[in-house]
């Protein structure tokens, strides 16, 4: 069993807790860490955007990566989580 850990921000508290329990409920992820926030420095459409975002570290195995990458994209509220 391969070990991993993805990383993904969220724009709130609020969503960030609702994927991490979505996603130990569902079993895709053994561990969800909800961090403090951050500030973001990125290009989207074109523009620099500067955004507070909370970050999430996903701890899971290779094996269901695909099963997660799914769930994430299902329960996450931006269209590239």
């Amino acid at each position: 069993m391969s070990v991993i850990a993805v990383l993904t921000n969220l724009p709130d508290s609020e969503s960030a807790f609702n994927l991490a329990r979505a996603l130990v409920r569902s079993r895709v992820a053994a561990c969800v860490n909800v961090l403090a926030p951050a500030t973001s420095f990125y290009r989207w459409e074109g523009r620099e955007e500067e955004a507070r975002e909370i970050p999430v570290i996903i701890k899971s195995t290779r094996e269901r990566y695909p099963e997660l990458e799914r769930a994430i994209r299902d329960h996450h509220p931006y269209e590239l989580p």
